[in-house]
């Protein structure tokens, strides 16, 4: 393969990836007492008592697991009877427009200033018109609960915005990675 085929292929394989990213925005609340560091087991909420979080089942189902499998691999346990950490989660899933303006200044016209009031001319053939794009605005809400206080250890909600149906799973399965992330620094680390 010559070198000029591996570099068109790396500046679409950015492209693609640079094209999907979204942020992602992490906010702290509801904290109604502090933690403490001995948190050894854990249950999700929404799997006994078969509460759905997410409008697909699929997605759902896989957000337990995530959650389940990066608490385990903190050496938490899953103990239904008597958990030291009651986990729920949910989401909003909110479908929005946004408006995309794509004005392009007259370059030819090298002498002109780039924005002119007198001169501008909104219907001339430099300007695209104005078109509507969808995106998703994606909400995990994740609480976390100490059963023996029944109080808030905190509430974690991460935003972010889902521009494809098919990068939905992958988008709201790193919302609950950073989630946790967060979790276990403010929590199991930190509170140590």
């Amino acid at each position: 393969m010559s070198l000029s085929k591996i570099s068109i292929h790396i500046i679409c394989i950015l492209a693609i990836g640079l094209c999907s990213c979204s942020s992602i925005d992490i906010f702290k609340e509801n904290t109604e007492i502090a933690p403490v560091s001995n948190y050894k087991s854990f249950v999700i909420i929404n799997q006994e008592v078969n509460m759905r979080g997410f409008s697909a089942q699929l997605l759902d189902e896989k957000v337990q697991d995530h959650l389940r499998e990066a608490l385990e691999a903190q050496g938490m346990v899953y103990d239904r009877t008597k958990p030291d950490l009651v986990i729920r989660y949910t989401s909003n899933e909110d479908q929005r427009m946004r408006e995309i303006n794509n004005f392009n200044y007259p370059m030819p016209f090298w002498g002109y200033r780039v924005w002119d009031p007198w001169t501008f001319n909104p219907y001339s053939s430099f300007n695209t018109p104005v078109r509507s794009s969808s995106y998703e605005l994606l909400q995990v809400i994740v609480d976390f609960i100490d059963p023996k206080k029944d109080k808030f250890l905190m509430t974690l909600t991460g935003v972010t915005e889902v521009q494809s149906a098919k990068f939905k799973e992958r988008k709201v399965l790193k919302t609950t990675d950073k989630i946790l992330e967060r979790f276990i620094t403010d929590v199991l680390i930190n509170s140590k």
